[in-house]
Parts: C-alpha cells; structure tokens; sequence
C-alpha cells in the first residue's frame, strides 16, 4: 500500500501536488544559471515533483533576485535548511504526510516501509542521489559504533530493535521492523529531520572503511581532530550550513564561506521540484541572511531592510511594524502561532526537595494556582484582548481538540482556589498573609525565567499579584538558558515560566511527545525524561500515577497500528492533561507579526511553528517569487 493510499496503513493521505504527467510537460531553462550546467532535462528528475500552484491559490511565478531577511546569530544560517523544508516526507498545509525528496512510500502493516527515491535525482553537484545515500547513512553513518556510539536512533528503534535494512536496486529501499513503527515518517518531515540519506560520494573520502589512510590523516589535522571519526562528524553537516562544499538536495545551498555576518544561499541548479509550467523551483535566485542584534531586528523591519521577516519578531512589535507599513511599503501579515499556549508556568514535578515535590504533585495545589489567574485580565493586559485565555494544549485547528481542553480549571475563580489551599491543610499564614508550608517555610514560589521575553516576566508581575490573593508570594528570577537547564537537572528548579506546548496543532498520527514524560530537556519533569532517554540508566522511574500512565499511553502510540489506535490514545492523554493542570498555560492563539516586502504567494494567513511547521517551510518557500 503506497502513502497515496494509505489511510489502511495509518499514514496519511498526501494531497495531490503532481498536477500531470511530466511527458505533457515542456520544462524551461532558468534566466541567469551558469552555461556549463547540463540542460534542466538532465537536472531534475525523470519524475520531478509538479507542483500545481493554481489549484492552491497561488500563481505562477518568475525566476530571479534575492531576498533579504535578518537573523540573530551566525549559527541561524542553519535556518535556510528548515524554511527550504526538503524532506523524504513532509507535511502539507493541511498537515497530511505527502512524498517530497521521494516519489513514492509503501507502508504494510505500519512495521515495513518500502522508499522509492526519483530516478535521475541529483544532488546540488549534479551526483545522483539515491539508494547508495540511503544505504552509507544506516550502514556506514548511524551503524558505525565509532561514529554513532550510543547505537541506533529511537526513531529507528522498536522494543529495542533496529530494522532490516535492505537495498531493493539503485532507487529503492525497505526498512523492516518486527512490529509497527509509527515514529519513523513522522521523524523524517520534521524541521530538523535526521536525515536519513547522506551524500555518500563526497562522505566517504573522510570513512576510515573507504578513504586513503595518508589524506584522512592529513585532513584530520586541518581540523584537529583526533582520528578519522570526527573528521566525519565535521564535514557531515546536514543540517548546520557550516561546510560549502557538503552537497546538498535544499532548494538553497551555502556555497561561500567568506563571512560569518552576511550570508549568501544560491538556488540548488538540481532540485526537484518544478512548476505547472515547466518551471524549475525555486523561483528566488539567492537568500541573503544578514546577522544583526536580535533587539534591533523589528526596528530594522520596520525601515523596510527585509522581504520576509519573522525571526526575532513578537506580538509586541506589531503595533510598530503596522505603523511603518506605507511609508516602507511592506505587509505585516498574522499568522496563527502554534504553541499550546504564548506562556506557560511549569511546575518541577521532580523537583529534590521533598516538600515542594509532594506539594506540586497535589493535583489540587495545581487546580488552585490556575482557579487564581485571571486570564481574561492577561489577555488584555498583554495582548490587547487578541488570544484565547485557557490552558496550555492542542488549538481549535488541530482534529484533536475539545474545547474543555483550553477550559477546564481554567476559569477564574479564588475563592475556590482558597478552598482548595485550605482543603491541603495550608491554612496557617504568617504576618503578611502568605500561607506557610507543611514544614513551617512561607509558600513562596520561585519563577524562574530565561529572560529571553520581556512579555514573560510582564506576565509574571500580573501573576504575582493574583497569587497573593491566595496567600502565594511569588519570586520572579530572570536567569540565563543554560543555568535554568542547570537547575533543572540538578533538581533545584521549583517553576519557570516558558512557551507552552511546542506543537498545538497534531494530528493522530504526531507522536505525543510534548504531553507525555520522555523528554529530559522539558522543565516540567527532567528526572522522568531522562530516565526514559537513557533507558532507566539516569534520572527517576516515574512514581506519580498520572505520569505512569501518560508514559504507557506514549509506549501504546509506538506500537500503534491504525489511526483510530492513535486517536484513542491522544484523546485520553490530553484529558489527563485538563484533568490534572500539569501545565498551566494563560493565553494561546497569539499571532505572529511576519512582514512582506515585495514577495509574491506569501499566505496572509498561515501557520508559525517548529513541529509542524519549519516556521517558512510548510508553505514552501520555494515557491515564493519576488514582485519587481
């Protein structure tokens, strides 16, 4: 059963981008490319993708210019190969799984997934591009104990297995597990996807299985590394934009490594992807990236010195962009922000100190810290009325959503909030009104913050005053990243103020990562993330009964082989979560400020998200176009 059919196998079904066949189409050559490249015949694939443009609401573009955009940081140029969004799979604007990078995915019984690549794909250097990249990656790459250590990846991993793999010819693959394995496409059209495939014929001069043993020496010195491993690790850097002469299959590619403060992204000659006219994509010639202070970027937007900007930008920098519109001649579009929810308080639920721990595990303290807050008053406060104050969970776009999810415990009510403080047995109180913890401490609850978002800790101010109105002080402490990592490690963390849950708008079919304990870079519950991360060999076994079954549930997904399995399970995980107020989120639906300047088939109304999403790259940048 192919991906184009497969609602049976529990993948979903990918909207039709071929829009016919490629014999009916006459490709064209595109203005301004180098003459020594082969025609476009021989560039992309026998059977390229063909977007139909039109059948989307979107027109048909022109090739040529460049557009500017800002980041924050050198290391964001990586940025390029999440907008460009070039995936084996990847999720369409109405979040379905369609083929990219392949032509075709057969699923059976959700445990065999069988990889057709394009024949006649190239890399960005003009080498084909097929079974053999596929093969060095699971082979040569993440089976080698020198270069993969701690062994296959859990995506590749089912009960503690690895797949077969097998080369079927030059363009196919199979990867076969024993049981179902739901994670495995999902993984592979995410922002920051494995990358399954490597270019095998530029990688294996730096393999100590295939390279001269002198030259692996002599360049391991370049870059001082130790041995040929590393050397590997350097030069293979699918993600990072960091090595110009990595091929690559982007839309984009870093070709010059001349400056760390502007960089210039040209079109891949050999991507795969065409237009309905024959036209190869991408439409933009080159990205431009130029690095400026984060504070400066929505000032610098706002004189008009990017074509598409969204990074760096917040809800409160629309009022300003909206104010430079006419005079610099750009659209501050709103897009829908994907986040359960634009802030969200996290409880430590394996905080060290066993006070706060047996305090914050109380599903009744919870309930009575979200009955305090009044959102409503948040949502005026801080984003002029514009969200939808409730908790933090999945959004009315996602397929999952019940609105008791956003509602439940989440309406403003301190009298009950006392009732249920005083029901706990905190009933003494000190001079100042705070009420006293079992052990006799005054209830003050450190926040802490990682200062990134002056909008957090404004929020945190109307916060403070709404708990005290229930005997809770509390303490706002702007930190650093890495130290609130730090403290949440060690276990020293009591609460901290963050986004809420990265992906608001699942499907069944998403793994539900962010609602269950098996991450340990979340806050909320470190010990338990990391446990399951490192296989029992770090962190707590999780002890707290909802947690236990939050982690059955996750382990049920993984082995789950229909949508309505999937469903099931999502659907009971999310009540835990509104039954509990595991997180407590205070507004979601904020939008963000994205701003248009002479850029053509850019949505007025899109979606802005990590996972799902590539902020730029579900709505296919590629097919952006330049107005002038």
């Amino acid at each position: 059963m192919t991906l184009k059919s497969s609602f049976a196998a529990g993948v979903f079904l990918g909207a039709a981008l071929v829009c016919g066949p490629v014999a009916a189409l006459e490709l064209k050559e595109t203005p301004g490319l180098s003459p020594d490249l082969p025609p476009v015949a021989e560039r992309v694939p026998s059977e390229p993708l063909i977007v139909d443009l039109e059948a989307r609401g979107r027109t048909i573009g022109q090739h040529g210019g460049a557009l500017d955009t800002l980041i924050g940081r050198a290391k964001d140029v990586r940025l390029i190969n999440v907008w460009g969004y070039a995936r084996l799979v990847g999720y369409n604007e109405d979040l379905e799984l369609v083929p990219d990078l392949l032509e075709d995915v057969e699923v059976e019984d959700g445990r065999i997934f069988t990889l057709h690549t394009r024949e006649g794909h190239k890399w960005s250097d003009g080498h084909p591009f097929g079974a053999e990249d596929l093969r060095y990656y699971f082979e040569d790459v993440v089976s080698n104990e020198y270069l993969t250590p701690a062994g296959l990846p859990p995506f590749l991993l089912v009960n503690g297995k690895g797949p077969t793999f097998e080369v079927l010819d030059e363009t196919t693959v199979r990867y076969t597990w024993d049981e179902p394995n739901p994670l495995f496409l999902p993984e592979l059209a995410k922002s920051r996807p494995p990358f399954i495939y490597r270019p095998a014929h530029y990688l294996k001069q730096f393999h100590g299985d295939y390279g001269d043993p002198e030259f692996l020496k002599e360049e391991a010195a370049k870059v001082k590394a130790r041995s040929w491993a590393p050397l590997q690790g350097k030069k293979d850097d699918m993600y990072n934009a960091r090595n110009v002469d990595l091929p690559s299959l982007q839309p984009w590619v870093r070709n010059r490594d001349n400056s760390d403060l502007r960089f210039i992204l040209e079109r891949n000659p050999y991507y795969h992807r065409v237009d309905s006219t024959g036209q190869q994509l991408p439409y933009i010639d080159e990205i431009i990236m130029t690095v400026a202070d984060g504070k400066l970027i929505p000032a610098k937007a706002q004189a008009g010195e990017a074509n598409l900007q969204a990074r760096n930008l917040s809800f409160s920098d629309i009022t300003v962009l909206k104010k430079g519109e006419k005079q610099n001649d750009y659209v501050t579009a709103l897009w829908s922000n994907t986040k359960g929810s634009e802030i969200s308080l996290l409880p430590n639920l394996t905080v060290k100190d066993p006070v706060w721990r047996e305090l914050l595990r109380d599903t009744r303290f919870r309930h009575a810290l979200s009955l305090s807050l009044d959102r409503k008053l948040l949502n005026k406060v801080l984003f002029f009325g514009l969200g939808t104050p409730g908790n933090d969970t999945v959004l009315p776009q996602s397929p999952l959503y019940k609105p008791e999810y956003t509602t439940k415990w989440a309406e403003y009510d301190p009298d009950r909030a006392n009732a249920l403080l005083d029901e706990i047995g905190l009933t003494e109180r000190d001079k100042e009104g705070i009420r006293l913890m079992p052990d006799g401490r005054p209830l003050q609850i450190i926040v802490e913050t990682a200062g990134e978002q002056q909008v957090e800790l404004d929020a945190l101010e109307l916060v403070t005053d709404m708990w005290k109105d229930i005997g809770i002080k509390l303490f706002a402490k702007p930190s650093q990243r890495d130290n609130l990592r730090e403290r949440s490690i060690t276990g020293e963390l009591v609460m901290s103020v963050w986004s809420g849950m990265e992906n608001g708008i699942p499907t069944s079919e998403m793994p539900p990562e962010d609602l269950a304990p098996v991450r340990g870079d979340l806050a909320l519950w470190h010990y338990w993330g990391d446990h399951y991360e490192t296989q029992g060999k770090g962190g707590e076994k999780p002890d707290w009964p909802p947690a236990e079954r939050l982690l059955e549930l996750y382990k049920a997904w993984l082995v789950s082989k229909t949508p309505e399995e999937r469903t099931k399970i999502w659907t009971e995980m999310l009540q835990i979560h509104a039954d509990e107020t595991i997180r407590i989120g205070l507004v979601s639906g904020v939008r963000q400020p994205v701003v248009i300047k002479d850029v053509e088939n850019v949505p007025l109304e899109g979606i802005y998200g990590w996972d799902p999403g590539a902020h730029f790259g579900i709505h296919r940048m590629d097919e952006f176009y330049l107005a002038d």
